[in-house]
């Protein structure tokens, strides 16, 4: 599971895009986060590998179980959805 960057490095803060404007840029393709502490957020993908994406990811947050530079464990939905990850936990 590759470690993203968290908050700034390839999300699209909900309450930041109310400020911004439209949303997500078009053209772009992201994953919608399912469950945990970073729930309803994307994730920008855009030029990923479909391995990549079908491992999801272990996003740095400072918001996590283990506070700055934890990790949030993110993964494909069961249902074979690959644009959206369901939290599956924190890590170091």
């Amino acid at each position: 599971m590759p470690v993203r960057l968290g908050l700034g490095g390839g999300l699209v803060r909900e309450r930041q895009r109310a400020r911004r404007g439209p949303g997500p840029e078009p053209g772009r393709a992201y994953a919608e986060l399912v469950g945990g502490l970073l729930d309803g957020l994307l994730v920008d993908i855009t030029g990923w590998a479909a391995a990549d994406i079908a491992d999801g990811a272990a996003l740095i947050t400072e918001a996590g179980a283990f506070g700055p530079g934890g990790r949030a464990l993110y993964e494909p939905l069961a249902d074979g959805a690959p644009t959206r990850w369901e939290w599956a936990g924190d890590t170091p």
